[in-house]
């Protein structure tokens, strides 16, 4: 990087801009900049920091720039890092550039290449500079012409909450919530105090914010500081305002009731099969209520075929679904030439071979509350909108232990395990109420193109590869209302925590990674005070579609090599 010639001696601000790839959006956030009002030209400069930019954003603001004689503008190259390493990178610049002056309440200011400043942005900030103020965060507007008035009101529910939670801190001026990477002030004696922006990727100035706090360097949060920042959804960045209204949008479009999809008019709407797959092991005294009322669905000719794939439960399982009308197979029966069934997964998998329906439905047999809404829930969507191809359940989980129901005691592995490892391989799944339920229903030619890991990463694994296939909008789910499974002792839990962590660990890092830490087993402490070794298997079976492109072709299933 090239230095950049002396500051002016009459500098008193340093603008930072991040932009990764913004061409078409940068010109007018540098016109906005170079019309700022009550403040000189020689009096502030801009340093628009390229975060390994591949398009013509610096072209566009040097162009830009250009018609504003006298404004000042630095294009700054930096390798692709992230808006937070780039906004660092610019920052630790401009205290530099000012603290060479001697400016020790010179502003150091920042705002987004998506964002458009105020006419007086700057000159607020510097008169609350002059009054004290040491941190400053601006309000933001969101321009989202694109998005319903019902898309924007989870943002405003979220600043409401905010806003009553900076309140309570105390000592500072809080007329707003935000203090947020598209308008953030600062003097340089205060940004040398925090020490500087953390080296962060992304999310870097909630990071600042904390520091803040912890250093006791109050921030003012004034109304008279404004920016107008774009309401896109298609922002790259994982964390931050588009993310957040990419999500606030899919759960508006993409989320219904149980309630909302009418079996009959389902039923007259549909144009392919519908199978239902219940994967069963020791389940006799739930499955044939559940099956009971799933018939009334085969009767009106929304469901065409029911599968009970039984893991040779001891209970009576298979007798009891065959006595309530449904086709029961073996598990290890199907596919037998990978060997025996290794878990939910695997019979999943086979489950999705032994049937031949264009939708197909897994719930679960082992649910004392069932109720036929789960199934044309799980229906509608993908009935009604041939766009949808994946849609999950939702629903409150109560735990019941003896005679005591606690409301939210169930999923223990879903909010301990399987959500914060979603929010680090793929933050967007975060949309989802219940990841790990076996509730979940896809269109064959989505299901088939899968890997299904053979235990209880199955879930998992489904979610992130559908991710990959058809995207976050091809993707739904239901409110099912509530749902009360059996619940394993704790201990019990881990063999499926570990599933869940590794099915998703394998997507998230690269397979020489993955397979230097992966172990399928685990050592497990007994109430004899031993440890005991508990096996978990994480193999995974392929897609069903490229076998029967291989079945096609000739080869016979035993031959087809398969993980596992």
């Amino acid at each position: 990087m090239s230095p950049l010639p002396p500051p002016s001696p009459r500098l008193r601000a340093c603008v930072v801009v991040p932009a990764r790839d913004e061409e078409e959006r940068i010109g007018s956030c540098v016109a906005a900049l170079a019309a700022q009002e009550g403040i000189d030209h020689g009096e502030y400069e801009v340093l628009l920091v390229l975060d390994g930019c591949a398009d013509r954003t610096g072209e566009r603001a040097r162009t830009e720039a250009s018609r504003h004689p006298g404004f000042t503008l630095h294009v700054v190259p930096a390798d692709a890092g992230g808006a937070g390493l780039s906004r660092r990178a610019g920052m630790e610049l401009a205290c530099a550039r000012l603290a060479g002056l001697g400016l020790g309440e010179g502003l150091i200011a920042s705002t987004d290449a998506d964002t458009i400043p105020d006419r007086l942005w700057l000159r607020h900030q510097l008169d609350l500079v002059a009054g004290g103020a040491q941190a400053i965060g601006g309000v933001i507007e969101v321009d989202a012409p694109g998005l319903a008035r019902g898309d924007l009101r989870p943002r405003e529910a979220r600043l409401d909450r905010r806003l009553a939670a900076v309140r309570t801190d105390g000592g500072e001026a809080v007329e707003h919530p935000f203090f947020s990477g598209a308008s953030i002030g600062m003097t340089v004696e205060a940004y040398r105090r925090a020490g500087g922006l953390e080296p962060l990727t992304t999310l870097e100035d909630q990071a600042l914010e904390r520091t803040l706090t912890d250093r006791a360097i109050p921030i003012t949060r004034s109304l008279s500081v404004r920016v107008v920042t774009s309401g896109r959804t298609d922002g790259r960045a994982r964390h931050g305002l588009s993310a957040d209204l990419r999500a606030d949008v899919w759960s508006r479009r993409r989320t219904s009731r149980a309630a909302d999809h009418d079996a009959a008019v389902l039923s007259r709407l549909k144009t392919e099969r519908v199978s239902v797959v219940l994967p069963c092991r020791e389940v006799a005294g739930t499955v044939g209520t559940i099956l009971d009322l799933i018939r009334p669905l085969e009767d009106i000719g929304l469901v065409d075929e029911v599968l009970v794939i039984d893991a040779g439960s001891a209970d009576g399982t298979a007798a009891v679904a065959a006595a309530h009308g449904a086709r029961v197979v073996d598990e290890s029966d199907v596919m037998p030439g990978f060997g025996p069934c290794r878990g939910k997964g695997d019979a999943m998998w086979r489950g999705l071979a032994a049937t031949d329906g264009g939708i197909v439905a897994y719930v679960d047999a082992d649910t004392l509350d069932f109720d036929a809404c789960f199934v044309t829930g799980l229906l509608g969507p993908l009935i009604r909108d041939p766009s949808v191809s994946l849609v999950k359940g939702a629903f409150r989980r109560p735990m019941r232990v003896g005679a005591t129901v606690t409301p939210d005691g169930g999923g223990r592995v879903t909010e301990l395990v399987a959500r914060p490892l979603l929010s680090l391989i793929a933050p967007e799944l975060g949309v989802f109420a219940q990841p790990l339920a076996g509730e979940t229903a896809g269109r064959r030619s989505l299901l088939e193109r899968l890997s299904f890991p053979v235990g209880y990463g199955v879930e998992t694994a489904m979610l992130i590869d559908a991710l990959a296939e058809v995207g976050l909008d091809g993707m739904a789910q239901v409110d099912l209302g509530t749902r009360q499974n059996r619940h394993q002792p704790l201990r019990d839990l881990g063999a499926m925590a570990l599933a869940v962590m590794c099915a998703g660990l394998r997507r998230g890092l690269t397979q020489e990674v993955f397979q230097a830490m992966a172990a399928g087993r685990m050592l497990v402490p007994g109430a004899d005070g031993a440890l005991h070794p508990c096996d978990v298997p994480l193999d995974e079976r392929p897609p069903l579609a490229g076998l029967r492109h291989a079945f096609s072709a000739g080869a016979e299933p035993a031959a087809v090599s398969g993980p596992g």
